[in-house]
């Protein structure tokens, strides 16, 4: 696999925010009510869920609890329990705001988290936040997650727009933390999944048939990232993508789509 710069988690996201804001600050404001590739949400609304997850993160930051700490692929799955909670933060974050106005709390939330996350605080330290606990690497990588398929999401709301930057190193951590929660959800060695350049996992799904070894796999899923984004978050749909051709998949078990959306 290239070599991905290596850009510590919290720079990550916060290059990525900055590239996100950048772009939304240069709407028009009536595209702020356009309506998303999210079923019911306007731009106005995404850009509030965006200011949720930066405000939410800083929180957590400062409730450290020495609790055990939740895997990561066990922790998203109450994003889906909590769906509906989700979705009323999310309409009341932007509730009687314009999307200027929106845009601007973003702002200052960036430049807030900007400052907490330069306190230094340890990878290892376990936090407390709305799903539960976690350590702040793992939120981190959660977060990272939700900012990349979210700035995809604005991309293909508005296409006539140029889109806002997917930078390399957001992509490639939200490619390894999607694999990873594939791999840990799903364990086993049936099935190799391959999203060059930055992820390869191994994971069983069903029948988990003959255990891989040695050589070549049997079963053999290759993406791009991109596409494993949209897959594993419900975007796109297993079949139309290896009717597109954006998904190569061979042998009998090849088949991912009994445990997709990962998230949603």
């Amino acid at each position: 696999m290239m070599a991905v710069p290596r850009l510590r988690p919290q720079d990550a996201l916060l290059e990525q925010s900055g590239t996100v804001l950048g772009w939304l600050q240069g709407l028009a404001p009536e595209a702020f009510e356009r309506p998303t590739v999210l079923p019911g949400w306007t731009v106005r609304q995404l850009t509030g869920h965006l200011l949720l997850v930066h405000t939410g993160l800083a929180r957590s930051l400062d409730q450290p609890t020495t609790g055990p700490a939740l895997q990561i692929h066990e922790f998203v799955k109450r994003y889906r329990r909590d769906v509906e909670m989700i979705t009323a933060a999310t309409l009341e974050a932007s509730a009687g705001l314009t999307g200027t106005e929106v845009v601007a709390q973003l702002e200052s939330a960036i430049g807030d988290l900007a400052i907490k996350l330069q306190g230094g605080a340890r990878p290892s330290q376990v936090i407390t936040t709305r799903r539960g606990p976690t350590t702040i690497e793992d939120y981190l990588a959660t977060r990272i997650v939700e900012l990349v398929v979210h700035t995809d999401d604005l991309n293909r709301s508005l296409p006539q727009t140029p889109p806002a930057q997917l930078h390399r190193s957001a992509l490639a951590r939200c490619t390894r933390t999607l694999a990873g929660v594939l791999a840990g959800q799903h364990p086993g060695r049936s099935i190799e999944v391959r999203v060059p350049p930055y992820a390869a996992v191994q994971c069983a799904i069903g029948d988990p048939g003959p255990t891989h070894t040695r050589g070549t796999p049997p079963n053999i899923v290759e993406t791009d990232p991109v596409s494993f984004l949209r897959l594993t978050t419900g975007r796109i749909g297993w079949a139309d993508a290896v009717a597109a051709g954006t998904v190569y998949a061979s042998g009998l078990r090849a088949n991912l789509s009994p445990v997709l959306p990962l998230l949603s």
